[in-house]
């Protein structure tokens, strides 16, 4: 039970600092130009979409059996992988800016 408490802690506490960025960037992009604003908008979006889908499987790990959690946590990885991806490529189109 430990490792699972611990593995949700650690997802969960990623998950808070990517949604402490997406609240920079979402500041950033009202104070952007009107051009700007919409590519925002649009990474804004996928930023958000893609967070909800890792916090879900948190949440579906935290409701998990000790022996199902093991299963679900592949899942995991992947949503919080592709939610670090988006957020780098984010990142970097926005830097060039």
């Amino acid at each position: 039970m430990k490792n699972k408490d611990a593995y949700i802690e650690k997802f969960e506490a990623q998950i808070k600092e990517l949604q402490a960025d997406i609240d920079k960037l979402d500041a950033k992009a009202r104070q952007s130009e009107a051009d700007l604003r919409i590519k925002y908008h649009d990474e804004l979006e996928l930023l958000i979409e893609k967070r909800i889908q890792a916090k879900e499987r948190v949440e579906e790990l935290k409701n998990a059996s000790e022996g199902a959690w093991e299963e679900l946590k592949a899942g995991t990885e992947k949503a919080f992988n592709e939610l670090k991806s988006s957020w780098n490529a984010a990142m970097n189109r926005f830097n060039k800016d």
